[in-house]
C-alpha cells in the first residue's frame, strides 16, 4: 500500500509543468481571438512557445466533414525569422509576413502581458 501514494502524488515538477501548460493554453486562446471572430467550427491559436518560437494553429472541419489543420511555427534566429508549416521545409518570411508577424507579436504582448499582474499569477 505504500506504493499507491507515490503513484498518485504530483511532484513539484509535474505541478510546474501543468501550470506552464495551462498558461500556454490560456495565452493561445487569447492570441487566437486577436484577429476577430473565429468562425463556427474553427479553432485558432497564436502563442509564444519559448523565447525563440511563435506558433499559429488553425483547425476546422471542411464541407466533406474532414478535419483540416495548419500549424505554422516561426523560429526567431539571429539572422532572421524562419517559418515551417505542417512540418514541411523551413522558409524565409516575405517582408509582408515579417511585418504581419511583428504586428501580431506587439498585439499579443499588449493582450497577454497584463494577465501576469492579476492576483492569480502573483
Amino acid at each position: 500500500m505504500k506504493l499507491l501514494p507515490k503513484i498518485t502524488r504530483n511532484t513539484a515538477g509535474q505541478r510546474r509543468n501543468k501550470a506552464y501548460d495551462d498558461l500556454i493554453r490560456r495565452e493561445a486562446k487569447i492570441g487566437g481571438n486577436m484577429f476577430g471572430a473565429i468562425p463556427a467550427g474553427h479553432q485558432r491559436e497564436f502563442f509564444c512557445l519559448d523565447e525563440h518560437t511563435w506558433v499559429w494553429h488553425e483547425q476546422w472541419t471542411d464541407a466533406q466533414g474532414k478535419v483540416q489543420a495548419i500549424t505554422t511555427r516561426y523560429e526567431v534566429r539571429p539572422d532572421g525569422v524562419l517559418k515551417i508549416q505542417n512540418d514541411q521545409l523551413y522558409q524565409s518570411l516575405t517582408s509582408e509576413e515579417a511585418t504581419n508577424l511583428y504586428k501580431a507579436v506587439e498585439l499579443y504582448s499588449q493582450r497577454v502581458l497584463p494577465l501576469y499582474t492579476e492576483p492569480y499569477f502573483v
